[in-house]
């Protein structure tokens, strides 16, 4: 089960979902959730991810938003909705509540190794976009939505990472994503593993029915396990 921490940042107190593995110790990761801010679905990636031995934090990327997120997945609107949200969002504070949620988790208690990124769609690009500056060991970037426009930076990540996509996306469709595969193995200073998984969508691993694409979804989270063991663990 996941607590509310805060941490205190130059802007305020930055409200951070943490889930604990069963040994209350492990690894470190910070998740950067997407459009829908921590919904259902991300709290429960930061459990299973928790499960499978690490110390998640999750920082709340909305908190600075004046009025209250207020999304309904059952409503004609929601994606909408949560385009609305993200566009309010300000980049560069949300880059740096990711790097502060690393710093935290690195002077946390039960942290006992290494330190990754992973984030799902605006906190896919967010991951991306913060890895330049905090340094983390291992990078997992679910659709990063803001890639294309970020890989002027990829010479600055200097950790392995994983890219995931799926090759019916129309929001960052598949010529755009090879030509963001292309710069970031030739330009990165670290490993670059892509994967695309067939027929699947955007957000294909969110289990709302609008996205969903079970086969990718198993295939891909086996991939992030795979690769979080080879170099957090």
């Amino acid at each position: 089960m996941a607590d509310v921490l805060t941490i205190q940042t130059e802007s305020g107190a930055l409200p951070v979902l943490q889930s604990l593995p069963p040994a209350g110790t492990g690894p470190g990761l910070v998740v950067g959730h997407g459009i829908f801010g921590l919904s259902p679905y991300v709290r429960r990636r930061c459990d299973d991810l928790a499960a499978a031995g690490y110390v998640v934090y999750a920082p709340e990327l909305y908190w600075r938003l004046r009025e209250p997120l207020q999304l309904n997945e059952r409503s004609e609107e929601y994606v909408q909705q949560g385009m609305a949200a993200a566009q309010r969002l300000d980049w560069e504070h949300a880059v740096e509540d990711v790097c502060d949620a690393v710093a935290a988790l690195r002077g946390a208690a039960e942290l006992s190794g290494r330190v990754g990124l992973l984030g799902y769609g605006l906190g896919g690009g967010l991951a991306f976009a913060a890895a330049t500056r905090c340094r983390p060991d291992a990078l997992v970037s679910y659709y990063g939505s803001a890639l294309p426009s970020l890989t002027a930076l990829a010479g600055q990540v200097t950790c392995p990472q994983l890219h995931v996509w799926g090759d019916a996306d129309t929001q960052v469709d598949t010529p755009t994503q090879e030509l963001v595969r292309r710069t970031l193995e030739t330009a990165s200073r670290g490993p670059v593993v892509w994967r695309t998984f067939a027929g699947a969508g955007h957000a294909f691993d969110n289990p709302h029915p609008w996205f969903h694409h079970a086969p990718a979804s198993d295939q891909a989270w086996e991939a992030v396990l795979d690769f979080l063991a080879t170099y957090l663990d």
